[in-house]
């Protein structure tokens, strides 16, 4: 297996890595890093979510920005504010030895005022979520005439969401010269037509089986009848024991439910769904 330093990152980035408790990279870190540092190629990356594709394109788009410019030279889009809010969070632990450098995340849900103030304080990185990234591009607060580097990350969950026409909007708006970095799980027609609109010849990589999860995650299912789910459940997290899990139901009045009858049974639960306000969502 490589090491980091094997892949041509610098010391800056390495003593960050090693601070983590990073030992080396994943697959699809092993296979882009080198792409990315080495050369100005597009790319499509086809992984599986926990697979480190954040680091896969952080650590080389890190290493290669000058945190002297003041302009932004790096947009990552994603489908999500809680991923978006998680690149953030790696890139900012990546780029701690890296001074005068700033990422910002922008995303619906939030204070748009807020974040065009830190957009206005200068950031060299910015993530965000296609709708309000399209809202602060039209409002003239988001300025990405130069930037260097466009990632869609999980390109596939963003048009299943329906963002197509928000990401066309946004990458008609960038400069040609940049490169285009597209990480998917999946590589259905819709995500090809976006390759071949807006990458440049790129170079692929693929770790995983298209539509296979995650190796470092283990899958079980159980068959039971509608009525019994709750207790089957209730059984299951008392065989756990002392675990964190989520609890995905099909509406937001059974995920109320569920969560009342957890509480009601000793259980640490919360409900998480649309109708909350975005304070709430944040504790």
């Amino acid at each position: 297996m490589t090491s980091f330093k094997a892949t041509g990152l610098g010391p800056e980035i390495l003593s960050a890595v090693a601070d983590l408790g990073y030992k080396a990279p994943t697959p699809i870190q092993e296979k882009a890093i080198p792409i990315l540092l080495k050369s100005n190629s597009d790319l499509i990356a086809l992984a599986q979510t926990g697979t480190g594709k954040t680091a896969a394109f952080g650590l080389p788009m890190l290493q290669r920005l000058d945190p002297n410019r003041k302009v932004i030279q790096a947009l990552i889009l994603c489908p999500t504010r809680e991923l978006a809010l998680q690149i953030v969070n790696d890139l900012a632990s990546y780029s701690k030895n890296i001074a005068k450098l700033k990422v910002v995340a922008i995303y619906g849900g939030a204070s748009a005022e807020r974040q065009i103030q830190q957009l206005r304080q200068g950031a060299q990185v910015v993530v965000g979520t296609p709708g309000r990234t399209k809202d602060l591009i039209e409002r003239k607060e988001l300025d990405i005439r130069d930037i260097e580097w466009l990632v869609l990350d999980e390109a596939d969950e963003m048009l299943d969401r329906g963002f197509k026409h928000d990401l066309d909007a946004i990458l008609s708006s960038t400069p040609k010269d940049k490169r285009t970095l597209l990480f998917s799980a999946t590589m259905p027609e819709h995500i090809s037509e976006i390759a071949r609109t807006y990458l440049y010849k790129p170079k692929q990589v693929s770790v995983a089986r298209l539509n296979s999860g995650a190796e470092n995650v283990s899958h079980r299912y159980y068959l039971v009848p509608p009525r019994e789910r709750y207790r089957y459940l209730r059984q299951l997290l008392r065989e756990m024991g002392d675990m964190y899990g989520i609890v995905f139901c099909r509406t937001k009045r059974k995920t109320r439910e569920v969560a009342r009858r957890l509480r009601r049974d000793g259980f640490s639960a919360g409900a998480l769904e649309g109708d909350m306000p975005q304070n709430k969502r944040d504790r």
